[in-house]
């Protein structure tokens, strides 16, 4: 192990913090890359994720993704002679890569650009993206339980159609099907479903996808989601710079409503900046912040890789649990 990579926390502990340098060289030899227009359609709104990120970054994770599905597959079979079972009567399971992180942290941008890029490794594995906001209850039956100003708590999900669907993923169903949520409604979708066949790696992104049983409205179940991710990635940064990125995005919006009637910020469309930010900054201390305290960030942890940024939005450092 190269000398700048060392264990982080505590000597011995289970991470290795490894410097964006060093993680960098692991992409040394692969011919996979992304051009700039395809880097710039999966970034996220007012994210200056771009192609040497691509390089440095997420192609080493990707990588090591697939390190982890191989081992899954050998594992898969020998357990499959050793219990004397016939491959084609049990076929292996989709793996489940989980991505979590806070509003306005740049998961979504994680989530885009591993789909992407490992759809594009060398077996070329049918890898789908699916974001748990689908699975919010809609704001109306969020304002008549009075959760609307806690959307995204655990408890304005509907955990037990979430754990279903996952479960059935990895149950190896030929096609489960998932709600849809738009950002510009700013709402789940009524009748609009997305179907999902098959697939060999389930990218699954949202606020809460690591926390364990007992969180929420589920606290009777012994079973969550977290249960059946086999891979998971953390975006963290300071509370402080995601509330900056948070209000930035808010205002993109903002501006961007005022071509599209339907969105949901039509109605601020004559706030001014100053004024949204305000109502931005209320809306983090009131919502966003104390759920990243209370609920997301304690699931940190739990993460296989952390991907850490610094102000500027970009990731200075990887930690890795070790196996």
């Amino acid at each position: 192990m190269d000398a700048v990579a060392r264990s982080a926390e505590t000597p011995g502990g289970p991470w290795l913090e490894i410097p964006r340098t060093q993680w960098s060289r692991l992409a040394n030899g692969s011919s996979l890359a992304l051009d700039r227009a395809t880097v710039e359609h999966l970034r996220g709104l007012d994210d200056p994720t771009d192609e040497s990120d691509v390089e440095q970054v997420y192609l080493p994770l990707s990588r090591l993704i697939e390190l982890h599905r191989t081992n899954r597959g050998r594992l898969w079979g020998a357990q499959n002679r050793f219990l004397g079972l016939n491959p084609a009567t049990t076929p292996r399971t989709p793996l489940i890569v989980g991505v979590a992180g806070s509003v306005a942290v740049g998961k979504s941008t994680t989530a885009r650009l591993l789909r992407e890029l490992l759809a594009r490794g060398e077996n070329h594995p049918h890898s789908v993206l699916v974001t748990t906001d689908g699975f919010l209850l809609p704001n109306a039956e969020l304002e008549a339980r009075g959760l609307l100003d806690r959307k995204g708590f655990p408890e304005s999900y509907d955990l037990r159609a979430l754990l279903k669907f996952v479960m059935d993923v990895k149950s190896g169903r030929p096609e489960v099907s998932t709600p849809v949520y738009s950002h510009t409604l700013y709402d789940v979708v009524p009748d609009e479903r997305e179907r999902i066949h098959r697939p060999d790696i389930l990218i699954l992104e949202g606020l809460n996808v690591l926390q364990p049983a007992g969180t929420g409205r589920s606290e009777r179940s012994s079973v969550a989601v977290s249960d059946f991710i086999d891979f998971s990635v953390y975006v963290d940064a300071e509370e402080s710079d995601i509330e900056r990125w948070y209000t930035e995005r808010q205002l993109v919006y903002l501006r961007e409503a005022a071509a599209d009637g339907s969105s949901f910020f039509r109605d601020y469309a004559g706030t001014s900046d100053e004024d949204f930010r305000a109502l931005a900054h209320q809306v983090w201390a009131r919502t966003n912040g104390p759920n990243l305290r209370s609920n997301i960030a304690p699931t940190r942890p739990r993460a296989t890789v952390i991907l850490r940024k610094g102000p500027d939005h970009r990731i200075s450092t990887v930690r890795i649990r070790k196996v």
